[in-house]
Parts: structure tokens; C-alpha cells; sequence
């Protein structure tokens, strides 16, 4: 009788408790899902070997204070905000080189990617343009949360407040973010139809 795979909550509890075996369960479980999504954008197989690399080492180093409450959603994020990172940088560069433009099947080679940049970009300045207006405080628990991934308890304590405040805040944020990018998300499908 072939036995049942333990769930990522199960396998994340051990690992926070440094069973390097659940870490290992996990990690074969998701880094093709990781290195896939990282590859859609970045097309560049060592970038992305190295995203992934990054990304897991980034777990194991903080399974003691991280809360994941879904291991498949914190790992689709933290890809996609690698990535982001990388674009942004300009250490990715999703260039293909294409010798005979006439061998080209219609697929996802020939979409516009200068309309997907620039989609991309008005994404990217109507986040930048939300965050600026949330309150300072506001603000500031969310990029700790989000860009320093540190857990709620963790910016309670350095900056003096209630967990609860801080969960109140990052609610706030991503109220005010979600409206912003379903406006952009409407206007960049209605001008693109």
C-alpha cells in the first residue's frame, strides 16, 4: 500500500523545527514550479536556476520566523517578485535572438512585448503611486512585510506595536493596492481590445 505524501503544512512544521528531509520533500515538490514561472519571464536557464537556489536557501535561513500559511502561494510570490527584482535591475534581460524571423510559428514568440513592457510599467507606477499615498506608517509596515518578508510579530516588535495593528495595516494596503490594479488591469484590456 503505497503511503500518502505528508501536506506542505506538515512538511513546513518539520522544517521549522530544521528536519532537513521535510526541506528536501518540499524543495523536489516545488522548485520545477518556481524555476517555470522565474523562465516565463526571464528566459535565461542559469538566471533562473539561481532564483530558485536563492529562494530556497532564503527559506531554510528563516523557517524560524516565517509564517507561511501556503507554501505553493508564498513560493508563486516570492518568484515573482525575484524576477520583478531582477527586471528592475536590469540583471534580467528577457531578449530572444532569432536568426529567421520566417521560422517563427505564431506563438508566444510573437506576441508584443513592447506593449507587455509597457503594461508591466503602468502596473508597476500605479503599486508605486498607492503606496506613496498610504500613510506613512501604513506604508512602512507594508514594505517590511512585503519586500523585507518579515513576519507580522517581527515588525510588531521593531517598531513598537501591537501585532494586530500591523495585520490592520497590511489590510489597509493591500485593500487600497487591489482597486488600483483592477482600474489599470480594466484600462490596459479596454485600450489593448
Amino acid at each position: 500500500m503505497i503511503k500518502d505524501q505528508p501536506s506542505d503544512s506538515e512538511l513546513w512544521k518539520q522544517i521549522q523545527v530544521d528536519n532537513n528531509k521535510a526541506f528536501e520533500v518540499l524543495f523536489n515538490r516545488y522548485w520545477s514550479s518556481v524555476y517555470t514561472t522565474s523562465f516565463m519571464y526571464l528566459k535565461d536557464v542559469e538566471t533562473c536556476t539561481e532564483l530558485v537556489h536563492d529562494i530556497f536557501v532564503s527559506i531554510w535561513r528563516n523557517r524560524h520566523c516565517l509564517e507561511i500559511s501556503s507554501f505553493k502561494n508564498y513560493l508563486s510570490m516570492a518568484s515573482r517578485y525575484q524576477v520583478y527584482k531582477l527586471i528592475r535591475k536590469g540583471k534580467a534581460n528577457p531578449i530572444i535572438l532569432v536568426e529567421e524571423y520566417d521560422t517563427i510559428p505564431n506563438s508566444g514568440y510573437a506576441m508584443n512585448h513592447g506593449e507587455e513592457k509597457i503594461s508591466y510599467l503602468e502596473m508597476e507606477n500605479s503599486i508605486e503611486a498607492v503606496l506613496k499615498k498610504l500613510p506613512k506608517k501604513c506604508r512602512e509596515i507594508f514594505m517590511l512585510s512585503r519586500f523585507d518578508n518579515l513576519s507580522n510579530q517581527e515588525i510588531a516588535e521593531k517598531l513598537g506595536i501591537s501585532k494586530r495593528t500591523v495585520e490592520n495595516q497590511i489590510t489597509i494596503a493591500l485593500k487600497a493596492l487591489r482597486v488600483s490594479i483592477k482600474l489599470v488591469l480594466y484600462s490596459i484590456i479596454f485600450f489593448n481590445l
